[in-house]
């Protein structure tokens, strides 16, 4: 037993390495060509899985799976929390409203009706199903929301909607539990400790998880600071933090994570941006990780069940989406193509997954002929969503990477003379190996004639909750700092200051 535990760890260990260079390696190329990047991770995990070279085997009894599963639904909840703008949400809350409520929501309740006319499933299981499948996959969505020319509207209420809409369907496959595989009544104490479960202990312990984090942070940061660094992996400690300790007082330990999340982005502006830069690529390779333990065998296991009425309920499915969020988007200032293009950019994968396997690791009879169905539809998604962003047209040719290396906005750039300047940065307090200057070393380079500007490169949200303003700075957004610059024909020589407190 010993020897396997052995094999099994380095076997894991060494999957993780490989997850890591691959996504490293391939990062380019799938930006570049638009090619779906869970898809590429899914023929990895086929690849190692039995069918071909047999070095992973993954059931729905691994305790792997379990584990790996349950930490990516926390990360995906969390992420999406704290990667929140709360003014931005205020100053839109109409849109979110729409892709939340309406949209969610009817796309939810249209694919449940379609379980439950075509594959004659029961009330709650068709609720469970619809939940899981009208929930947007963030890791599937980065490509299109990171692509230059992409209508600010239309990035916007994607990126609220895969931020927000686990949290709307979650309680909905949690209250649905219960009820699925047996025909039972709840007496109102019963749906009182349910409430009490899913509305006020979990949440109630995330807020509480996150107040005391974020206090205790500040606390340090005043007395003896805190490295940058650190601080994203803090974010991840609170996260996996208050999803124990919700489970310990029996709550949800996903809806706590969710609410430690959103604790922080409402208030740590800074901790949210340190997770930003780290922690956020972290989980994204998590659930990476996450698919290709799908893709060894999983995912496949969907196409058991396929079937003419289970394919007649995936083309429903597929096409419920549109039909819900043109009506929930009719009447907002949206053309027509911005409206196309959040109808049908809805593209279901790992959060989908892991949505279904919560009753599945629950025990609940019949969850595993739903994570069937689920896989099958979340293939579907991959291959159809996916191929049709490679089919969108893009506004502009991504720079290419020596050229983005060059002219990178984190540090000044290349002086004109190179000795002095660095004399001149040392001498006045330069730090962190030229990465950080001083306000008297910028004013001695700008006083020299050189050619220089200052960029605002903050983050929407800390420029938005923030009156902080530096004199003359070029407000450059931090998602494609280097495209906007090209724009702006800046010369290659010239200092560049990023002010980003």
């Amino acid at each position: 037993m010993e020897l396997f535990n052995a094999d099994f760890f380095v076997l894991t260990l060494a999957l993780v390495g490989v997850v890591i260079v691959i996504a490293a390696l391939l990062s380019g190329l799938i930006r570049s060509s638009d090619l779906p990047q869970v898809g590429v991770f899914l023929a990895l995990g086929a690849m190692l899985g039995p069918a071909g070279l047999g070095l992973l085997d993954v059931t729905l009894e691994s305790p792997i799976l379990r584990v790996v599963a349950t930490l990516s639904l926390v990360l995906v909840l969390f992420t999406d929390a704290v990667s929140l703008s709360i003014a931005e949400v205020r100053r839109h809350g109409a849109l979110a409203f729409r892709v939340l409520g309406p949209g969610t929501i009817l796309s939810a309740g249209l694919v449940s009706l379609a379980g439950w006319k075509l594959l004659d499933l029961s009330f709650a299981a068709a609720a469970i199903l619809g939940a899981a499948l009208a929930s947007t996959d963030p890791v599937m969505l980065r490509g299109l929301l990171r692509r230059p020319g992409l209508p600010d509207p239309v990035r916007l209420g994607l990126r609220l909607e895969s931020g927000l809409n686990d949290v709307v369907l979650l309680p909905v496959i949690l209250v649905a539990m219960p009820f699925l595989g047996q025909k039972i009544s709840l007496t109102q104490i019963e749906w009182s400790r349910v409430g009490l479960d899913l509305f006020l202990l979990g949440p109630g312990a995330g807020i509480a998880v996150g107040l005391l984090g974020t206090s205790a942070l500040e606390m340090i940061r005043r007395k003896t600071g805190v490295l940058r660094d650190y601080e994203s992996l803090y974010s991840l400690g609170i996260a996996f933090t208050a999803y124990g300790a919700a489970e310990a007082v029996h709550g949800s330990g996903f809806l706590a994570a969710f609410a430690a999340g959103l604790t922080i982005a409402a208030l740590d502006v800074e901790l949210c941006d340190c997770f930003l830069e780290y922690g956020q690529t972290t989980a994204e390779m998590a659930l990476l990780f996450t698919f290709v333990l799908f893709g060894a065998s999983l995912i496949w296991s969907g196409f058991t069940v396929l079937s003419w009425p289970v394919a007649l309920f995936a083309v429903a499915a597929l096409l419920v989406r549109p039909v819900a969020f043109f009506i929930s988007l009719a009447g907002t200032e949206l053309d027509f193509r911005s409206r196309l293009l959040i109808a049908w950019f809805g593209p279901r994968g790992l959060s989908s997954l892991l949505l279904i396997l919560v009753p599945v690791f629950a025990g609940i009879p019949g969850a595993e002929h739903l994570f069937f169905i689920c896989c099958l539809f979340v293939l579907l998604s991959v291959a159809i969503h996916g191929g049709s962003l490679m089919l969108l047209p893009r506004s502009g040719s991504p720079p290419r990477m020596r050229e983005a290396r060059s002219d990178t906005v984190a540090a000044p750039g290349a002086p004109p003379e190179p000795a002095a300047a660095a004399s001149a940065g040392a001498s006045q307090g330069d730090d962190r190996d030229g990465t950080s200057i001083t306000i008297a070393a910028m004013r001695t380079i700008q006083l020299s004639g050189a050619p220089n500007l200052v960029l605002d490169v903050r983050a929407e949200r800390s420029l938005g909750e923030s009156n902080l303003r530096a004199q003359g700075a070029l407000r450059i957004p931090p998602a494609n700092p280097v495209e906007r610059l090209k724009e702006l024909d800046v010369p290659r020589q010239t200092w560049l200051f990023a002010f980003c407190a």
